[in-house]
């Protein structure tokens, strides 16, 4: 990755306060220079399926990683990976499930659904800060990106 290459998360997140602390991590970190918050799972389908309010957005630019709370209002969070991991378009785009559920379904239904990470969020403040960064450089750095030609339909 290069200084002139965007980085661009998209955070799926209802909690003010967790919203916040990602956002803070990210931030100190400088892992990312856009971050698009999504409050539920609507708002998530419509700005990565480039529809309704995002509709200017472009197909060829998905977010780099996907952080995905799985409690959201409006469609649940693993209905919103279920939707990213089914179509051709969006399934090569990384998903981390960043949630404080602690549900064994959720756990299964998220890896049978394609999500590539499970994370549970811990309570602790600078232990979820420190979360977010570890997550942040492994997936930002370390990983290498799918190339463009991963997100078509052929």
């Amino acid at each position: 990755m290069t200084e002139t290459d965007v980085v661009e998360i998209l955070l799926v997140e209802d909690n003010p306060s967790d919203a916040e602390l990602t956002l803070h991590a990210f931030k100190k970190c400088k892992l990312a220079n856009q971050v698009h918050l999504a409050r539920d799972g609507e708002e998530a389908l419509n700005f990565l399926f480039c529809r309704g309010p995002f509709s200017d957005r472009k197909f060829d630019q998905p977010p780099n990683l996907i952080l995905l709370d799985l409690k959201l209002p409006k469609v649940d969070g693993l209905k919103v990976l279920e939707t990213i991991k089914s179509d051709p378009r969006t399934k090569a785009i990384p998903v981390i499930v960043l949630t404080s559920s602690k549900e064994e379904m959720d756990l299964i239904r998220s890896y049978r659904f394609g999500v590539n990470s499970y994370i549970q969020k811990p309570v602790d403040f600078s232990a979820f800060q420190e979360v977010v960064k570890q997550l942040g450089m492994y997936w930002l750095l370390v990983n290498c990106k799918p190339p463009l030609t991963a997100f078509t339909t052929a």
